[in-house]
């Protein structure tokens, strides 16, 4: 380790030309790279250093991964990560800040100024406050976290000191929520049978507000908790969030928006009334990972409620020096050491600005749309619904459609290495998901992915 320490500059400089290598052979590596088995490793008795390990990597695993990062990976909601939250990054790992405080440095000051810019860009009330997390999965679990306290609260009840056991089961509503929604319920001990389905509105992901108001109608004298969308990942549909903010004034409810992606609708004046009302929340989901292009694990919470936030996630220890009227991040969320996950989106968001964002969203919305047209006007595919932002739904054009298909048709399209995709099921019939969120991704692209999907139809065929 210390002979490694007096050669930084080189291995550093060998790890810059490696990546330069990486980024500049983006385009051409492949977007998918399903079968891969790399030689069985194993622990060695002596080291071989930094470089040479680097040179291993290279030989034995830098070709078995994939270009998620790039231009044409439409796999899940994966964004990439720009220049500038690169250069973070490698600097959060040098500078190796564990942001559990905010006694010890400036990094707690740096994080919440780029919270108070994230709030500008997303166009969210001055008075949330908001912490850095590892994904949206963690964001739904601490925002779901506090409404239960909130719903304890109703009973007279402190659940962080009784437990569930103390108060009846608590009613989560949704319309379309996120898997990640039924996860954090289950790790909160709520239950995925606590969530309530309510029908959203014909041929669409957003929830009937006439069948929401009805059950919370029934439910009045309990402590109800909604899940509202700010984007599915289906169809990036919107649920009315003005209608269910008017509903808090006639009903008691936590209102909890998912908003991991869609909310940087915001971003764009073309798009921003799609997340009109978002306010009205209780607790935000926001995810950097994804639209804001910074890499993994990193995404943010926000909440109008930070003394409950405080009640469930106080770490109480001598030499922490916080308290219950104090609290510092480590009081925040489930994690005690958190890497300096602020400074990524920090640099990019300095680095490139509202108007970068705004072209960021803008062009990934374009090239969606672009996908959509061809997808329109073409005899193989069919398209399930109507592009809200960036994200396409569609299918193969023939009867009976079946998972199956959908499996072997994306195994043909993946493995040609052009472009990677997922599969869905959008109101029963099984589907396809093309979800762009990636800086790099243009006009060029989207050709490349249409002649891909037209070559993996005609493999299918032949």
């Amino acid at each position: 380790m210390k002979e490694d320490q007096k050669k930084i500059e080189q291995l550093l400089t060998n790890v810059v030309t490696h990546s330069t290598n990486f980024f500049n052979e983006l385009d051409s590596r492949p977007v998918a790279i399903q079968y891969y088995q790399p030689s069985k490793d194993q622990l060695p008795e002596l080291g071989i250093g930094a470089n040479q390990t680097l040179d291993y990597f290279v030989q034995h695993y830098s070709n078995g991964l994939s270009a998620s990062a790039g231009a044409r990976y439409l796999g899940f909601i994966t964004g990439g990560a720009t220049p500038a939250s690169i250069m973070g990054d490698w600097l959060a790992s040098v500078y190796d800040q564990n942001v559990s405080s905010s006694q010890d440095s400036v990094a707690g000051t740096l994080e919440t100024e780029t919270l108070d810019m994230l709030k500008e860009l997303l166009k969210l009330d001055t008075n949330y406050s908001g912490t850095f997390v590892s994904g949206a999965t963690m964001s739904n679990f601490v925002g779901l976290a506090q409404a239960r306290q909130w719903a304890a609260h109703h009973y007279g009840k402190d659940l962080t000191l009784e437990g569930l056991f103390a108060i009846p089961s608590i009613k989560l509503i949704s319309g379309a929520p996120h898997s990640s929604i039924f996860k954090a319920a289950s790790m909160l001990g709520m239950g995925r049978n606590s969530i309530h389905l309510i029908p959203c509105q014909e041929n669409q992901e957003a929830i009937n507000i006439n069948l929401l108001k009805e059950f919370l109608e029934q439910n009045k004298y309990e402590p109800c908790i909604v899940i509202a969308n700010a984007g599915t990942v289906n169809t990036v549909d919107y649920d009315d969030l003005i209608a269910i903010g008017k509903l808090k004034k006639q009903y008691n409810f936590w209102l909890h928006i998912d908003a991991a992606f869609g909310g940087f609708a915001a971003c764009s004046p073309l798009y921003d009334h799609l997340v009109a009302g978002i306010n009205k929340a209780d607790s935000i989901t926001i995810d950097a990972h994804k639209w804001l292009n910074v890499p993994y694990d990193s995404a943010m919470q926000f909440t109008r409620h930070k003394s409950l936030q405080v009640e469930v996630f106080q770490n109480n220890a001598a030499y922490l020096g916080s308290s219950i009227d104090h609290p510092d991040f480590f009081d925040l969320t489930p994690e005690n050491s958190r890497r300096f996950r602020a400074l990524p989106a920090w640099f990019t968001l300095k680095a490139y600005g509202k108007e970068g964002y705004q072209t960021l969203i803008e062009e990934n919305v374009t090239c969606a749309k672009n996908l959509e047209k061809k997808i329109i006007n073409s005899e193989y595919f069919e398209l399930l619904a109507p592009v809200n932002l960036n994200v396409v739904c569609f299918t193969l054009k023939q009867e009976s459609v079946t998972a199956e298909m959908i499996k072997q048709f994306l195994a043909t399209l993946n493995q040609q290495g052009d472009v990677f995709m997922t599969p869905t099921i959008y109101n029963g019939v099984s589907a396809i998901r093309a979800a762009f969120s990636n800086w790099r991704t243009e006009s060029k692209d989207v050709e490349i992915i249409w002649k891909s999907l037209l070559h993996a139809v005609l493999l299918k065929k032949s």
